[in-house]
């Protein structure tokens, strides 16, 4: 067999109508229905700069060999780690995920585990100068997993009762039972519990495929929460005009199968609902003729979308296929019968086109494509799930990565732009399904964080970090990019300069690889990007001020230079235990680049996990080793520490290595530090 490329150009058709759903695991494009702190800002704008990204914080292109290396140096350690980590004699690690920056350090995401038993929410990144060496660490839940009982209360069938009465009130078809109820640790909510985790199978209301995880609790029988997991969202295209295509030819046949990125397969459908269908092939190597009513042509889309999607993470983020390990994931077209959506699903590692309304409107345009196969990445990497905040991340993450997909892909029939789904007029008017300069132009996304965001579906919900990307790419008010024109509001009023969508993808992207978890809402979010932000372009660069501006020019957090909060944060997440009536121990921060004094509001943020907090007294000490007494043995019997103090720190140098310093000096007890910062307004 040999791989061939060839050429096909598909004609613009019709305007078309469109809807998908994206979710961890399985995700769609579109949303069908809605689910039932205002931040200060002191003036300034970031300016767009020429710096580069600091080299060593670059991420290396892994060949599949080279990250199957790194990922078995981890899990030999990973006994190690746990130990390091100061994890329980109960929980054990599981790699799951791989990266290594130019400089050589590793980052290791991990799954865990408690007594045998899966931890939902217990997600973990370790980052150090080898695989499995914990000198930074990034977790998706701070509390300690000491859940108080794994013995169940409640019956497995109640939980599937539940998990199946959750389904149909959501008008789900045919829905049963698609895995039983296992038991595992529910950590995402705070406080570690016994559970199960059911998951019920069959079509949602709209006809895509089901995979409904619920978790109820083990003890009480509460339902603690619940996620779709699966996520909506030469070749004469439909949308891209006439198009490379790698293709394979065995005999005197041609298939699409691309061999060049992990074996990507195309198959047809043909209107079916399961199963792959049959792979395209033919007896010559032209696809389509750029009409919806030929088969070959919403083929060519889908692995040409496909194609693009593998090249760009390739090329731009130095990752060989959605899971890294350079194997391919495969495109369904043709799937339903007026079927409005398309969706990626973790079950079968593929993409899922429907034709649209009237079997007309395929839906497998460039952006598409990329936001459905970047479901699968996100799925591979932080595992947002698809619910709540989080969820809005997720959907968001996969529109950020359509609309730079179709940047790269430079296609003068499918333009780059900050619009959503606007060749495929779901809307039937020709307007596009999402907006990231304005999000609420589609009349239900939103422009801005509020308390109550993690309440509605993750489609709407996922406009704060779409606008939050493109204000960082392009900046506030009124521009035209390659012939569109937008308009993008501040929820303060203020303006944002942008820093170039390249800077942008680059920290967007090392956030989610290497600072979001499965937990990650909207205020840690801007925690990853500023950290990723830190370590490309530095903590007192005008990169990380414009991410500060951003974000709270969408509501979150604050403004560089503004109160609160706001300004260049260092920080330390390297967990230091602190022995029960013993020594004091510290945990240091370097500060760089700042210039003469510290303010005289310097905040100081302390997240330290012990079970009896009023047995600890806490100290920041300045690099001259003046002390500032933060907590004196206060609060009682209450667990952990989880606070900001104001410390008026004028006398000091601002440069230098700052401590946080904490003692235990009572019996019983113990705890560890699990993280603190110091933010320089």
């Amino acid at each position: 067999m040999r791989s061939r490329t060839s050429h096909r150009r598909t004609p613009r058709t019709a305007q078309r109508r469109v809807a998908a759903v994206a979710l961890a695991g399985v995700a769609a494009l579109i949303a069908t229905a809605v689910q039932s702190g205002a931040a200060t800002a002191a003036a300034g704008t970031a300016p767009r700069t020429a710096s580069a990204a600091a080299p060593g914080s670059e991420p290396v292109k892994l060949t599949p060999a080279q990250r199957a290396a790194l990922m078995r140096q981890a899990d030999s350690v990973k006994a190690e780690t746990a130990k390091d980590l100061g994890l329980g004699a109960k929980e054990k690690l599981v790699v799951r995920d791989v990266l290594k920056d130019r400089d050589g350090t590793v980052h290791v995401r991990y799954e865990r585990t408690y007594d045998g038993l899966p931890v939902l929410g217990g997600d973990l990144i370790v980052q150090g100068d080898s695989a499995g060496e914990a000198d930074r660490v990034v977790k998706a839940t701070r509390a300690a997993v000491k859940p108080a009982t794994t013995a169940a209360k409640v019956p497995a069938a109640k939980a599937e009762a539940q998990a199946l009465s959750a389904a149909q009130a959501e008008k789900a078809e045919g829905a049963d039972v698609d895995r039983a109820p296992r038991k595992v640790i529910w950590a995402a909510d705070g406080k570690p519990v016994v559970a199960y985790e059911t998951v019920v199978g069959g079509l949602q209301h709209d006809g895509t495929p089901q995979e409904l995880h619920v978790v109820t609790d083990a003890t009480t029988g509460e339902k603690l929460y619940e996620w779709q997991a699966v996520q909506n969202g030469t070749g004469h295209t439909v949308y891209s005009g006439t198009v490379d295509l790698t293709t394979t030819q065995s005999g005197s046949t041609y298939n699409l199968t691309d061999g060049a990125r992990g074996g990507h397969k195309t198959y047809n459908l043909n209107r079916g609902t399961s199963g792959t269908g049959t792979l395209f092939s033919g007896s010559d190597d032209v696809w389509g003729n750029g009409s919806p009513s030929n088969a070959e042509s919403a083929g060519a889309d889908a692995h040409y979308g496909a194609a693009l999607t593998w090249d760009y993470y390739k090329n731009v983020h130095g990752r060989t296929g959605i899971r890294g390990d350079g194997v391919g994931a495969y495109s369904r077209v043709h799937y339903g019968n007026n079927y409005v959506n398309a969706f990626w699903s973790d079950s079968c590692f593929c993409m899922t086109y429907g034709d649209g309304s009237g079997n007309a409107n395929p839906l497998t345009s460039i952006d598409v494509a990329a936001h459905e196969m970047s479901h699968g990445l996100t799925s591979a990497t932080a595992g947002l799930v698809y619910s709540g905040e989080s969820g809005g991340l997720n959907e968001a993450t996969s529109d950020i990565f359509g609309s730079t997909v179709e940047f790269y892909a430079n296609n003068s029939s499918d333009v780059g732009d900050y619009l959503i789904g606007e060749e495929i007029d779901i809307n039937g008017n020709g307007t596009p399904l999402r907006y990231m300069d304005k999000p609420s132009k589609d009349g239900r996304s939103k422009d801005s964080w509020y308390s109550g965001i993690g309440s509605i579906d993750v489609h709407y919900s996922s406009g704060v970090a779409n606008h939050f990307f493109y204000l960082l790419s392009e900046g506030s008010g009124t521009k035209t990019i390659n012939g569109v024109t937008y308009d993008s509001p501040t929820s303060d009023g203020l303006p944002v300069t942008g820093i170039g969508r390249a800077k942008a993808e680059k920290i967007w992207f090392r956030a989610l690889t290497t600072k979001f978890t499965s937990t990650t809402n909207y205020a840690a979010a801007r925690t990853g990007t500023l950290a990723a932000t830190g370590e490309l372009y530095g903590a007192d660069s005008a990169e990380y001020k414009a991410v500060q501006d951003a974000w709270a020019a969408v509501n979150v957090g604050t403004r560089s230079g503004g109160p609160g909060g706001g300004g260049t944060t260092f920080e330390s997440t390297t967990d230091v235990a602190i022995p029960d009536a013993g020594a004091a121990v510290t945990s240091a921060i370097t500060v760089t680049g700042r210039t003469g004094n510290a303010p005289a509001n310097l905040q100081v943020a302390v997240d330290i996990v012990h079970t009896w907090s009023g047995d600890l007294v806490v100290d920041l000490v300045a690099p001259d080793g003046t002390s500032y007494r933060l907590r004196n043995r206060t609060g009682g019997s209450a667990d952990n520490i989880n606070e900001t103090y104001t410390v008026n720190a004028s006398s000091e140098t601002a440069n230098g290595t700052w401590r946080l310093r904490v003692q235990d000096t009572a019996r019983y007890d113990t705890g560890y530090i699990n993280g603190w910062s110091l933010t320089f307004p």
